[in-house]
């Protein structure tokens, strides 16, 4: 029976032999198995990760969480695209939250996460004292300490954006993420959660109730149970101050034609700033004006331009439905800017026919060159070009990036170029001037940080500062002269100036391109002029990086720019940063 039943069990094997020494197929299994052995391996882990992440947390949600408890993990994104790492943002005066983690209570049930069920109370455990001086010493000229505040979770203390982070969260990054959307105040609560906001709206409390770790940081403390460590942001002055996504734009003048300068208003019972604000958002306007009990909505045009702002004691008078905000008068309007675009200013296109005629956009590289072409597209509604290629900016929206500069498509093509050859290339150009001091640090930020990014503090303290500085400084005054004395047709433009009065230059930079100016699409500008590349006004140095021989260089170098200018008959450098 052995000997017959051997070859019926040989005949399998020998199939599987035979179907091997067929090179493809037996390759093409091979890789087969190990695809399969691969994917196996690979979902073991991600389970394994999986129960991990439940475990830590008590409930399987990752621990950067928006205020309605949503998680963001899942694979799923904001509609900003910010995916499972992004920080994530909302309003807090919408939905009042309790204190601590939204994912503590769920359908009535107490869920405990694993770091709370240590036997650690958090309301007294931490010694305050040991913790007050390293708090305190965060007064560094970026943020200044006021104080432990109480946050109600009916009514918050903060009324702008906040965010959350159960792991990682440091008093700078809630500073630096506030200051990035113009609030003038950061507060910290629980250890890990963050409010931003332009008043402080709550009474302040015993400094020994703010007694919280930070849980990214163990030296400083973040506020406590329903209380805020409240900072004071020292902000450029250009900064926008917020009510929660409301930019606060000043107390005006009731316009002549009430009407026509804002079509669309109500009145309203128990006004208030979020009530005005949300009525005019869904009627899609920019502005929202507040008049008392009435509520005025409209966008900014040349019968409510928004220059002419009055002192804000002329709009006090106290909103009936919020006992801390200011309401405006019949006289005199409290106003605020919407989050809806304003898209009278949005359209871009190429020029429709070509132009011989080429105009640069000259600067030395961190002079504003970037912002400058943001502000001429909204207010012509052409693209502008460059003589290099940068993708980043191309996939920010600068579509005139990947035209060859002399494609005459565009209505100026940005340039950094000094040499008599490419300046003269050019038929006219508007000169981009700024500050040294300040051009050669936003330039380095920009070399080791990118557009709106920040060089590190290695670089800054290392050889590449100085090194930067001895090559670029005479750049930014040989640039300058090179343009003055080889450019055709040359109109001078001074970032300051820009930034001081942007309505007026940007009409002068129009005309100076050939087109009709449109007031209504300036204005429109105006209330968009920062686009997608400005920097946070928080991030400064600790000390100045300029040395005294630097300095002796640089103002060497102004004297020389302005004596150059003032030979053309035009203006010299703005007064300050001329050398005292």
């Amino acid at each position: 029976m052995r000997v017959a039943r051997e070859p019926i069990m040989a005949r399998p094997l020998l199939k599987i032999h035979r179907y091997f020494r067929r090179k493809p197929v037996r390759f093409f299994s091979f890789i087969l198995l190990y695809l399969t052995a691969g994917s196996l391996v690979f979902l073991h882990s991600g389970f394994s990760s999986d129960t991990s992440t439940t475990g830590a947390s008590g409930s399987g949600r990752d621990p950067l969480i928006s205020e309605g408890g949503a998680s963001t993990g899942g694979g799923s994104s904001t509609s900003d695209g910010l995916g499972l790492l992004g920080r994530v943002f909302k309003e807090t005066r919408r939905t009042p939250r309790r204190f601590g983690p939204p994912w503590m209570k769920e359908n009535g049930a107490q869920h405990i996460p694993e770091w709370a069920g240590r036997g650690v109370d958090h309301t007294s455990s931490w010694s305050h004292g040991a913790k007050e001086k390293t708090t305190k010493e965060m007064d560094n000229g970026r943020a200044k300490y006021i104080g432990c505040y109480v946050d109600d979770t009916q009514k918050r203390a903060l009324r702008g954006v906040s965010f959350f982070d159960y792991k990682k969260m440091t008093v700078f990054r809630c500073q630096d993420s506030c200051a990035e959307r113009g609030y003038l105040y950061a507060g910290l609560e629980f250890g890990a959660e963050c409010y931003c906001g332009h008043k402080i709206q709550a009474p302040n409390v015993s400094e020994t109730e703010c007694n919280m770790e930070c849980k990214g940081e163990k030296s400083n403390l973040c506020g406590g149970p329903n209380r805020l460590s409240i900072y004071r942001l020292e902000l450029s002055q250009e900064s926008a101050r917020r009510y929660g996504s409301a930019i606060f734009k000043g107390c005006f003048k009731r316009p002549y034609n009430v009407t026509l300068a804002l079509p669309a208003s109500a009145v309203i019972n128990n006004m208030s700033v979020d009530k005005c604000v949300d009525m005019c958002t869904e009627k899609e306007f920019s502005l929202a004006a507040l008049a008392g009990e009435k509520c005025h909505c409209g966008f900014p045009t040349p019968l409510f331009t928004l220059h002419d702002r009055e002192d804000e004691e002329l709009c006090l008078q106290r909103c009936e439905g919020e006992d801390f905000e200011s309401c405006g008068n019949n006289d005199f309007f409290v106003v605020y800017q919407t989050q809806v675009q304003d898209n009278r200013c949005m359209d871009r296109r190429f020029l429709p026919t070509r132009s011989k005629h080429l105009v640069a956009l000259a600067s030395f590289p961190g002079a504003g060159n970037t912002w400058a072409r943001h502000l001429i597209e909204l207010a012509t509604g052409y693209y502008t070009g460059s003589y290099y290629f940068d993708g980043s900016l191309y996939n920010k929206g600068f579509k005139g990036e990947r035209d060859h500069w002399r494609s005459g498509r565009t209505i100026c093509i940005k340039t950094h170029e000094s040499g008599r050859k490419e300046i003269e290339a050019f038929d006219a150009s508007i000169l981009m001037i700024r500050n040294p001091y300040k051009a050669l640090m936003a330039e380095f930020n920009r070399k080791y940080g990118g557009h709106i990014g920040f060089a590190s503090q290695a670089h800054w303290r290392g050889k590449e500062w100085p090194e930067f500085v001895k090559n670029y400084a005479p750049w930014w005054a040989s640039h300058t002269l090179d343009w003055l004395k080889y450019g055709k047709k040359v109109q001078v433009v001074h970032f300051e100036d820009l930034k001081r009065d942007l309505f007026s230059w940007l009409k002068g930079m129009v005309i100076f391109l050939g087109l009709e100016v449109s007031e209504d699409r300036l204005l429109c500008v105006e209330g968009q002029k920062d686009g997608n590349f400005k920097r946070s006004g928080l991030r400064k140095l600790e000390y100045d990086p300029y040395t005294p021989e630097m300095r002796a260089t640089i103002d060497g170098l102004i004297k020389t720019v302005d004596t150059a200018l003032r030979k053309r008959n035009l203006p010299g450098v703005p007064e300050e940063y001329r050398p005292r």
